[in-house]
């Protein structure tokens, strides 16, 4: 008796064993995948100097979170990816997307961008009153499910000027927003090169 007792229970600690293994070996859910971003050939050309690509990485850095025309619009960086410019002077850019459960959160989440945007300029006066901002809508452009370009100049009462584009597109449930930046004007900023650009930043996505 004894020993059937202890055959049977081998028998169930193999079966265990068995279950175990084959749970194991179930591949775990594969991580989202990073939708297609722009690279450094894209990016409207800059005089003197070429860009230079960051790698995409995952999430939405620090500085983009705080940002009072994009930040809270972009969320918290859940399946969220991102990809930083550089030149080797003042001129930088930045690509942020999000792939959203459905069309329609995506929609939502393109329109409070959209409104952010727009809204920006008052309320970075608003923020800090040694800061003038004035903004300028360039249109929207036919690529994908739409595309936005604007551009925002800031002046401080120290005499510093910068100078702005920001553009947002949506493919599906994909979100992009294209970031360029450097000192100057509105007369130093390449709004037709910088549009060709959002129109490749939307076609990659997918």
């Amino acid at each position: 008796m004894p020993k059937r007792t202890r055959a049977g229970a081998l028998t169930a600690l193999a079966g265990a064993a068995l279950v175990a293994g084959t749970a194991l070996a179930v591949p775990a859910a594969a991580a989202p995948k990073a939708p297609g971003f722009l690279k450094a050939a894209d990016l409207p050309p800059r005089a003197g100097t070429s860009w230079t690509a960051g790698k995409v990485t995952a999430g939405i850095p620090e500085e983009v979170k705080e940002d009072i025309c994009i930040g809270v619009g972009l969320g918290r960086g859940q399946d969220s990816w991102y990809r930083t410019f550089r030149t080797d002077l003042d001129t930088s850019a930045r690509q942020v997307s999000a792939e959203l459960p459905s069309v329609r959160l995506a929609k939502g989440r393109f329109a409070k961008l959209d409104e952010d945007i727009v809204s920006c300029a008052d309320r970075i006066e608003m923020a800090d009153p040694q800061i003038q901002a004035t903004f300028q809508d360039h249109g929207t452009l036919p690529v994908g499910d739409g595309a936005h370009v604007y551009a925002l100049r800031t002046v401080t009462a120290w005499g510093t000027s910068d100078i702005r584009l920001i553009s947002i597109g949506r493919e599906g449930r994909t979100v992009t927003v294209v970031d360029w930046g450097q000192l100057g004007g509105f007369v130093d900023a390449p709004v037709k090169a910088f549009k060709k650009t959002t129109v490749t930043a939307v076609n990659r996505l997918h």
